[in-house]
């Protein structure tokens, strides 16, 4: 098992070597320059975004597909993955998690525009996009396999790494030092806590309840669960803070400084500013999850008829998971020296023991509890959240297919099962080997249709500069398939197309929506702005009514 163990950390080292850090920022740097810094300068109207109902396509309200991505993301990388790569890489970790974060916030915009964008939409309603299909669809069918990649990385993700054993690992190890005299029994030759073997029991019998019932009522869940639990975590850093609030500058001090030199803050005993910047970056994208491909699988099932508006909104989650809840963690453990190799500490107990130390009173005490609470449903959304993400990864290499996804399901609740059992370094390991490949073809493809989104982002603030998006009555096509593209017929040609005695009505695409003939885009062709987006991207679509 020693063995073993050192071998997936030789491919953890490889997998997050310099040339993926590059990747990671420099395509969220590249977004950030040509987006002119918009998840700053838009960050109110997103915000804003994130609680207006909008009509259109889809399975859920933004605010829905939001809280099914944060579901995924908020989770253990907000309470046990920070405080791994704290204690790795030194405080200075928590500062290239910042900076990832920062960037990632136009990586996560660019990902929720195109999922939205390129969507697939059935007749029933049902609604499919991610990366899969802006691979495809974007960038053309030859290259599809760089879709399927994608989509199989992103099931092994969901089955082997953030969504399964990372989480309910932490959340036994949570519920074990909240409940240290319990007995103990023997399994596959380890001894285990009945705590452990109790508590992984009743996460998998609930995973399965919550499962049967699909996207809604995932999404159902997570609005509930998630907005009242990240108000109560952030609580609780914030008296810990407030307690300790002598400290905060100094604590900000070692992070700069722990960034660059690790080892002036730590006094030798911390690693380099490579592995710093290793820790705080694979730690980041493990928690925000920007660039790595998953949350744009739960913005295509969002409501709504404009790409960028759910662009705007996706990129809020990385603001709240990194910049507010992330800093929240680091800030505590850093202030009260939990992180300090010499403790010995490791996983949830680093976080454990400063929220112990770091509440004042009495609340020091039923800290670990808070603590487990909180880390059981963070975890818990998560687990949820990823099994919607695989089963959409299945889905778009076998189609709709019932009994595939019924077997996902049962392989993905099985590994829930087992995820008590592991040792915490081969859990975070894992995780991060499965993150760093599956963000590579996604973060190529966003690259590549960084003019989509730039042309995108341009027309829909030219054409509501001031966050009104009063439009004209929109006729959305489902992305099935059987609409076929003409061209615009010549002046006065009749209509061979539809069978004699149909109606016809013909509508013309204007960027992701389509409007009647005679309204709107189609009216107004005389104008030199529509002339030119129709000259340049529309195509009339003839439908038979």
């Amino acid at each position: 098992m020693q063995k073993l163990e050192e071998i997936i950390a030789a491919v953890d080292g490889f997998v997050w070597d310099i040339p993926l850090i590059v990747l990671i920022l420099g395509v969220g740097i590249y977004l950030t320059v040509r987006l002119v810094f918009l998840p700053v300068r838009k960050r109110g109207r997103a915000f804003k975004y994130m609680f207006e109902k909008e009509e259109g396509a889809g399975e859920v309200s933004s605010f829905g597909a939001l809280c099914t991505a944060l579901s995924a993301t908020i989770g253990t990388g907000n309470i046990v993955g920070v405080a791994t790569a704290i204690c790795a890489g030194g405080p200075g970790a928590l500062f290239w998690m910042w900076l990832a974060a920062f960037f990632g916030m136009a990586t996560k915009y660019a990902e929720g525009l195109l999922a939205v964008k390129y969507r697939k939409v059935y007749p029933d309603g049902h609604t499919l996009g991610g990366p899969f299909y802006y691979i495809e669809n974007g960038l053309g069918k030859r290259w599809k396999f760089l879709a399927v990649i994608f989509a199989v990385l992103g099931m092994c993700v969901g089955l082997f790494g953030i969504g399964t054993f990372s989480q309910v690992n932490s959340i036994t190890g949570a519920v074990n030092n909240v409940f240290v005299n319990a007995p103990s029994v023997t399994l596959f030759g380890r001894e285990y806590s009945i705590a452990v073997i109790i508590g992984g029991l009743i996460v998998t019998a609930a995973v399965a309840l919550v499962l049967l019932g699909g996207v809604k009522r995932i999404a159902k869940v997570s609005e509930m669960v998630v907005p009242f639990m990240v108000i109560l975590y952030v609580l609780i850093c914030l008296i810990i803070l407030g307690a300790n609030v002598t400290a905060i500058p100094q604590a900000f001090a070692d992070i700069v400084v722990g960034a660059f030199n690790p080892k002036a803050v730590a006094g030798g005993i911390a690693g380099s500013m490579l592995v710093a910047m290793q820790q705080g970056i694979a730690r980041g994208i493990f928690s925000n999850e920007a660039g790595l491909g998953s949350a744009p699988i739960a913005a295509a099932a969002a409501k709504t008829k404009e790409p960028v508006r759910q662009g705007l909104v996706s990129m809020t989650g990385t603001f709240l998971d990194t910049l507010i809840v992330c800093t929240m963690t680091g800030l505590a453990i850093v202030i009260t020296g939990a992180w300090d190799p010499a403790l010995g500490l490791e996983g949830v107990d680093v976080t454990i023991a400063a929220f112990s130390s770091g509440l004042p009173g009495v609340l020091g005490t039923v800290g670990p509890v808070l603590l487990m609470v909180c880390l059981i449903f963070f975890a818990f959304t998560t687990i949820l959240g990823w099994n919607f993400y695989g089963e959409r990864c299945l889905e778009y290499i076998v189609g709709r297919k019932k009994v595939a996804i019924y077997i996902y399901r049962i392989l993905y609740i099985l590994a829930v099962l087992i995820g008590p059992y592991m040792t915490v370094a081969a859990v975070w390991n894992i995780a991060d080997i499965f993150n760093g490949l599956m963000a590579i073809p996604n973060l190529i493809a966003l690259a590549l249709l960084s003019g989509v989104v730039i042309r995108e982002t341009k027309d829909y603030f030219r054409r509501f500069p001031k966050g009104k998006d009063a439009l004209p009555s929109v006729e959305e096509e489902p992305a099935t398939g059987e609409a076929r593209d003409f061209g615009i017929p010549p002046e006065g040609e009749p209509d061979k197309l539809s069978p004699p005695g149909a109606q016809v009505r013909a509508s013309v695409r204007c960027g992701p929506r389509a409007f009647p003939a005679g309204s709107g885009c189609a009216a107004g062709r005389s104008s030199p702005f529509l002339r030119n987006r129709l000259d340049k991207r529309s195509v009339f679509r003839y439908n038979s009514r």
